[in-house]
């Protein structure tokens, strides 16, 4: 990586790139015979929590980041809690821009180190199968599968359609 990685707590001035990047990496993962749901997914997304980052984040007892090259937000993720002790991974998207260069990786030890600092001893996390790229980052971090599931509903945390999604955890 050309220049430092700079991970740091959400700010209100990141609103704009961090809704930017969502959309970006959202549209991207995006199947052809998809596109609809997850142009029906995004929307949702920034109306119960991208658009509102700080509140939604706050609401459920966790936080958000960003990771900056300079001044540009180049990946984030966010934590909520996911119940006594145990936090869950949210939002680790890494702009495709700047993939393959270790950012998400270091986005993921970055949330595992906070949760051990706050003296939490799980982290949850769930992704899809539209997303290889983070199920191997994911298991080669020690994540273990806990369930696999066909998500049919839409959320914020899906966009169902008929995506296979799966859950992991690891203890801290």
């Amino acid at each position: 990586m050309d220049n430092q990685l700079n991970v740091r707590p959400f700010v209100e001035a990141d609103a704009v790139p961090v809704r930017a990047l969502f959309i970006k990496v959202n549209r991207a993962l995006a199947p052809a015979d998809l596109k609809a749901a997850f142009e029906s997914y995004i929307e949702l997304s920034l109306r119960e929590e991208i658009d509102r980052i700080s509140e939604y984040y706050g609401e459920r007892n966790g936080g958000f980041w960003v990771a900056l090259i300079e001044t540009q937000v180049v990946g984030m993720f966010g934590l909520e809690q996911s119940g006594p002790g145990a936090m869950e991974l949210r939002r680790v998207y890494v702009d495709p821009d700047r993939r393959r260069l270790g950012i998400g990786g270091k986005l993921l030890q970055f949330a595992e180190d906070q949760c051990r600092a706050d003296n939490l001893h799980r982290l949850d996390l769930s992704t899809s199968e539209t997303q290889p790229d983070a199920l191997s980052l994911y298991r080669n971090s020690g994540f273990e599968l806990v369930r696999e599931e066909v998500a049919e509903a839409a959320n914020n945390k899906t966009i169902g359609g008929g995506i296979r999604r799966y859950h992991f955890k690891k203890e801290l």
